[in-house]
């Protein structure tokens, strides 16, 4: 065992493991999770839980009340699915055809649900603890319609957490930082025009595959030699389509991708840079394009104290000599993030892989798993950070 759990918690483990199984047989995707809230509602139910449902499409909103009035605690649980087919040979694989639980969002619901049993026989806390069951995680995003339904109302939310199971970390470790710990996300689309025509007369043309070539090796120098190389950021081309035949020169070609970052100021800095090198580059070979350019989620940037309390529950709970990873920042992206912008709140890593178990496929791959034993572990650091906040709440928020 990686960590210290209180009797309580390691009664439940075998709950959480099954609680995940019968998850992961069943992925939804994306604001279509009824299956999942439907077994979430039945379970609060069973343990006379309030909650709300339908929030934002599937969200469900739990509130726990403890035994005297005081500050709002909220814990998020992302529930949803991707469009992967499943390859791992198990008991629990997904039962529906090309979808999976490939980033451990069933675990996550576990853990809240596990959460919510816990605190039916243990409310002796002066505040209320709110379960954020979230949809949509993985796109088009459901926290931001959550916080519309007033999820972070009703009552009102003074702090808010939130885990991801990590494969990234090994078992017994957990990754919490203050400040940015996920990065921005923003894509983009583009399409270069020029004037297509026959390969051995490119005088005759705007070779699009040139000019788009250009524009490839371009975007990379705006990490390169325009930011500060303190800041990390990453411009990802992830697509390029051209060309119909090998003695034809393209008229057009569409490129994809995504850009990364996590310091705040550069929030418009991109889409304004792409324009104007790609605008140079078309121009100067008499092309045209036509750039659509989206923010999806923000970064995912941690409050400092709240950052504190995870890592003091943490280190009460992880026993082994790898214990915390403070240095754990990731370019993937987190819509958690939009939570962070409204309440004080920490987002962090439990580690979940165990190579020595063939548990240690990266995230959104098609044979992903986890060590089921982290999801005690995630109970477990939910349970005293719930503890350590109710003893001193303005402190954290503070």
């Amino acid at each position: 065992m990686s960590a210290k759990l209180r009797p309580e918690v390691r009664a439940l483990q075998s709950e959480l493991a099954t609680w995940r199984r019968y998850l992961h047989q069943r992925p939804e995707l994306g604001f279509k999770e009824e299956k999942t809230a439907a077994f979430i509602a039945t379970k609060l139910a069973e343990w006379g839980i309030e909650f709300r449902s339908e929030v934002a499409q599937t969200g469900i909103v739990a509130t726990i009340p403890g035994t005297r009035s005081g500050a709002v605690l909220a814990i998020r649980a992302d529930m949803d699915a991707l469009p992967i087919q499943e390859l791992n040979d198990v008991t629990y694989r997904s039962q529906h055809p090309g979808q999976m639980h490939a980033c451990g969002h069933d675990g996550h619901t576990a853990i809240a649900l596990g959460v919510a049993k816990y605190l039916t026989e243990h409310r002796d806390f002066p505040g209320t603890v709110k379960l954020i069951f979230q949809p949509a995680e993985e796109g088009p995003g459901g926290a931001k319609p959550m916080i519309e339904a007033d999820a972070l109302k009703q009552p009102e939310v003074d702090a808010i957490i939130g885990l991801h199971l990590w494969n990234n970390l090994p078992l017994g470790t957990v990754g919490v930082r203050p400040g940015p710990l996920m990065a921005a996300v923003e894509l983009f689309d583009l399409q270069i025009l020029g004037k297509g025509g026959h390969g051995g007369l490119p005088h005759q043309t705007t070779d699009a595959i040139v000019v788009a070539s250009q524009v490839v090796n371009a975007l990379q120098t705006i990490v390169a030699r325009n930011l500060d190389p303190i800041d990390s950021a990453v411009v990802t081309v992830g697509q390029f389509n051209a060309g119909s035949a090998r003695n034809v020169i393209a008229g057009s070609a569409q490129l994809s991708g995504t850009v990364r970052y996590f310091n705040p100021k550069y929030a418009d800095y991109f889409a304004d840079r792409f324009d104007q090198l790609i605008g140079g580059i078309c121009a100067a070979h008499n092309a045209e394009y036509h750039l659509d350019y989206w923010r999806l989620y923000p970064a995912t940037v941690n409050h400092p104290r709240m950052a504190e309390l995870v890592r003091t529950a943490a280190e009460q709970t992880i026993e082994t000599p790898l214990g915390l990873v403070p240095e754990c920042q990731t370019m993937g992206g987190e819509d958690m993030s939009f939570f962070l912008q409204q309440v004080p709140g920490c987002y962090f890593f439990v580690g979940a892989a165990n190579a020595d178990r063939n548990l240690a496929y990266p995230h959104h791959h098609p044979r992903f798993d986890f060590d089921e034993t982290a999801l005690g572990t995630g109970l477990e650091i939910f349970i005293r950070c719930i503890e350590g906040f109710f003893e001193r709440p303005s402190h954290w928020i503070a």
